[in-house]
């Protein structure tokens, strides 16, 4: 346990002291936050400021979870450090849960800072139900964090890694519900979206946490798919490690 804390106490730190990492977890995400805050005014998008909190969180997960998390298992892997952990013993599990953990603690920090704030700089709503708020936001992050390590996993190289996340960034934020409702998506579209899991999660962050109507499943049911899906992502990656 002392090398487990150990191990992910310098990986916690990592993540303050890589400029890549710095980027993807704190300056993308909040950034964008301020950016959106102040573009989508009510002249551009009305509907922007009633989910601004949860779409910013959402968006936070996915630059650390998918963009952030998966380069350096693979820098790792091509620098033979995780061989090197394997030979001395140290189980798959670990290996994958620390990184895993680093970034949660990370995105858990930047969500509070936008769910905190966004009443104040923008006036944006805030949650009915902020317990909700928090238990969605850890659902999401689990699933995230599964699917970034399990994309760290599957990737040859930087490159591949690249891909893979955009392969599942970019559609997220444009499909998932963040900047617009779904329902005015094509049906085609809103029936693709059901694919990602921002999409699970707006859904349920708009029942659950800010009291609006849910967009097509039960809000719980929701939550089950995220944590499923969390549970299967996490699953494959250390199958596949």
């Amino acid at each position: 346990m002392t090398a487990f804390a150990q191990h992910a106490a310098f990986t916690l730190r990592t993540g303050l002291r890589n400029k890549d990492l710095l980027l993807m977890n704190y300056m993308l995400p909040l950034g964008f936050f301020l950016m959106m805050g102040t573009i989508m005014t009510e002249e551009i998008n009305p509907f922007f400021l009633d989910t601004m909190i949860p779409a910013m969180m959402i968006f936070a997960a996915l630059s650390g979870a998918i963009l952030g998390l998966p380069n350096p298992l693979v820098e790792d892997r091509e620098a033979g450090i995780l061989r090197s952990y394997k030979i001395n013993g140290v189980p798959a599990a670990s290996i994958l849960a620390v990184p895993a953990l680093a970034t949660v603690i990370h995105m858990l920090v930047v969500g509070t800072v936008i769910a905190g704030s966004a009443q104040l700089i923008f006036a944006a709503p805030l949650p009915v139900n902020w317990l909700m708020l928090a238990v969605t936001y850890l659902a999401f992050l689990f699933t995230c964090s599964g699917l970034g390590l399990l994309i760290g996993t599957i990737s040859k190289n930087t490159q591949a890694t690249i891909m893979w996340s955009q392969l599942v960034f970019l559609p997220s934020i444009m499909l998932g519900g963040l900047m617009m409702p779904a329902s005015i998506l094509p049906e085609a579209l809103q029936q693709a979206a059901r694919l990602l899991p921002s999409t699970y999660a707006m859904d349920a962050f708009r029942a659950l946490a800010m009291g609006y109507e849910a967009a097509s499943y039960a809000p719980v049911l929701n939550l089950v798919i995220l944590v499923a899906g969390g549970i299967l992502a996490y699953a494959l990656a250390w199958f596949l490690f």
